[in-house]
C-alpha cells in the first residue's frame, strides 16, 4: 500500500514518536473532510470513501471495502471524522514505515478495530484480512500466534496483543540501530578512502616540487616505469 505522490495526505506530517498529527494538520484535515462530505452530513458513505481512497492510495477496490467495513464500527454505512482521522494516521504510519510504532502507541484502538466481532479476542483470520494496513508479512503472522497466543485458543486477547506490540517495537528499534551502525561503518570507509586520496595527492605534489614536474606528469612517469 502506498500514498499517491502529490495527494493531500502526502503533505501531512505524522509525529514519529506518538504517531499523531499536529494541531495545524488536524485543522487542515477537518477542512479536507468537509470538502469530501458532499452531502454535508459530517460523514462519508461507502461511495465517497471509495473514491477518496482510490484518489490517495493504490489500494484495490476489495481492499477499500474491507477497510470501510472495519471503520464502520456501528454498521451504519457511514464513517465520521474520528474514524477518518484514525485511517489517515494508519496510512501515514505505513507510508513512513512506522507501523510497529503506531500499533505500540495506539494498541487499544488498533485492537478494537481488529476485534470485529466484539469478543475481546482477535482471530488469525482478522489479522490476515487487515495485515496489509500494518505491513505484517505472512511468516510474521504465523510467528505472532505461535509466540504470543499464551492461552492457546488461536486468538489474541488484549494483553497478548499488547505484548506483541512491545516485542515488535523493540525488534524494530534493534533493526534501525543495526542499519545506523552499518551506515556509520560505510561512512567511515568513505572517509578513509577520501583520506587516502588526499594523502596520495599531497605526496605527489611534494614529489613534483623536488623533480620540477607537474603531479600529473610525475604520476604518468611512475605508471610508465611500472
Amino acid at each position: 500500500m502506498k500514498l499517491r505522490q502529490g495527494s493531500f495526505l502526502w503533505y501531512l506530517y505524522l509525529d514519529k514518536i506518538y504517531c499523531l498529527l499536529s494541531v495545524r494538520n488536524v485543522k487542515a484535515l477537518v477542512e479536507y473532510f468537509h470538502l469530501l462530505d458532499a452531502h454535508h452530513n459530517n460523514t462519508l458513505n461507502d461511495v465517497l470513501f471509495y473514491h477518496f481512497l482510490k484518489h490517495v492510495t493504490n489500494l484495490r477496490g476489495t481492499q477499500i471495502k474491507i477497510v470501510f467495513d472495519m471503520l464502520d464500527w456501528n454498521a451504519v454505512g457511514e464513517i465520521g471524522f474520528d474514524q477518518f482521522y484514525v485511517l489517515v494516521c494508519i496510512l501515514l504510519s505505513h507510508q513512513n514505515h512506522l507501523e510497529e510504532q503506531f500499533m505500540y502507541r495506539h494498541s487499544r484502538p488498533v485492537f478494537d478495530l481488529l476485534d470485529l466481532d466484539g469478543e475481546l479476542r482477535i482471530a488469525a483470520s482478522n489479522f490476515h484480512t487487515y495485515r496489509f494496513l500494518f505491513n505484517i508479512k505472512k511468516q510474521e503472522l504465523k510467528e505472532l500466534f505461535h509466540d504470543f497466543d499464551i492461552t492457546g485458543d488461536r486468538r489474541l486477547n488484549y494483553k497478548e496483543f499488547k505484548l506483541y506490540t512491545i516485542f515488535s517495537i523493540d525488534k524494530s528499534q534493534e533493526r534501525q540501530k543495526a542499519e545506523r551502525e552499518k551506515e556509520n561503518e560505510k561512512q567511515k570507509e568513505r572517509e578513509k578512502e577520501k583520506g587516502k586520496e588526499k594523502w596520495k595527492s599531497l605526496l605527489l605534489r611534494r614529489m613534483s616540487r623536488k623533480v620540477g614536474v607537474s603531479p600529473e606528469s610525475h604520476l604518468e612517469k611512475m605508471r610508465i616505469e611500472i
